[in-house]
This record gives C-alpha cells, structure tokens and sequence, in this order.
C-alpha cells in the first residue's frame, strides 16, 4: 500500500502541481472542445489523450523512447498553441464532425504530453527497480488528476453558463484565447530553450 501512494501522489501531485500548468492547460481545451450535451465525445476524447500519453510514458520509462527534454517541453507548448488556434479558427463552425481525425491529433498529442510525464518518475526510479507497479500507480495518480481538472473545469464552466447566466461562447471564447496567449509565450521561451 505503501509503495502504491507514493507513485500514485506522485503522479497526482504531477499533474495538479501549478508548475505543470502546461498539461492542465492541455486538458482544459479538450473539455471546450464540445458543449456540455456532448459529453460522450468529451470522455472518448480524454480516452484518446490517456492513451497517448500512457504508451509514451510507457515508452519513455522503460527506455524504448528518449527524446531530449527540452524538445519535448517545446513540443507540448506547441500542442497547447496549436490545440488553441484550432478552436479559435473553428469557433462558430458546427462542432467537430470529422471525430475520427480529431482523435488521431489528441492521441499524437498525448504521445508528446507523456514524454513529459516521464521525466519526474524516470529520475525517481533507481536502475534496479522494477518499472511496471511504479509506472501503473503513477499513471493512475496522473488519471485521476486528469478527472478532477475536467471535473473542476465542468464545474466551473456550468456555474458561469448556469448560475451567474454567462453566455457559454463568450466564457469559452475569453479562456481559449487566454490560454492561446500564455501557449504562445511558452512556446516561444522553450523554442529559445533549444538553442
């Protein structure tokens, strides 16, 4: 039990930690990518995402995958950018229909954010250790925080639409393009990180 919190909080503690906003991010504009009558979409999305990012936290730990940090920090910033350019150039079409494509650019993206992910339990893990039960708590840890930023954005996103009578685009359109602002900073001070 002992060994399963530790990697599960640590996992948890990941991904709810302000210091990894860029993943919080990341999981805010999938939420905003469908309205709240579409939730079945919303979970396959995040499904989509949890897959990516298992197989290359995955990869990653048990070293099948190395890519150089600061690449992959590059990366998931563009993600973010990308991932808020696309809701911004789609905002008054009709909500996704080719589903299909957008599941195959959330699960690439997971790939990337995964990487990420893999850098804390990589530098936690001792040569000798076995890899499986620390990478299964940790991702769950990472999954579970997962739910709860969905969970919280839900939330928040019904109390402005709901009870304080907010319109749902113009609320969604403000934190799209908030969140667009601060990728663009990230990405452009972690491209400057590569050289």
């Amino acid at each position: 039990m002992n060994e399963f919190w530790i990697w599960f909080s640590t996992g948890l503690q990941h991904i709810l930690s302000i210091s990894g906003y860029d993943h919080i991010l990341f999981v805010t504009l999938l939420v905003f990518t469908y309205s709240f009558n579409k939730w079945s979409k919303l979970l396959l999305l995040i499904s989509a995402f949890t897959i990516g990012h298992s197989i290359s936290l995955a990869l990653s730990v048990t070293n099948h995958v190395q890519l150089p940090q600061a690449l992959v920090e590059f990366l998931i910033g563009l993600s973010i950018l990308i991932t808020s350019v696309h809701h911004l150039i789609n905002f008054n079409k009709p909500e996704q229909k080719n589903s299909l494509f957008l599941l195959f650019i959330v699960v690439f993206f997971g790939l990337i954010h995964g990487l990420g992910f893999s850098y804390l339990l990589k530098s936690m893990l001792s040569k000798e250790d076995s890899v499986f039960f620390p990478l299964l708590f940790f991702n769950l840890g990472l999954e579970v925080g997962q739910l709860i930023i969905v969970s919280l954005v839900l939330g928040f996103s019904f109390l402005m639409a709901f009870v304080f009578k907010w319109p749902f685009k113009l609320y969604k359109l403000i934190l799209i393009s908030i969140i667009g602002l601060v990728s663009l900073k990230i990405t452009i001070e972690r491209f400057i990180d590569l050289f």
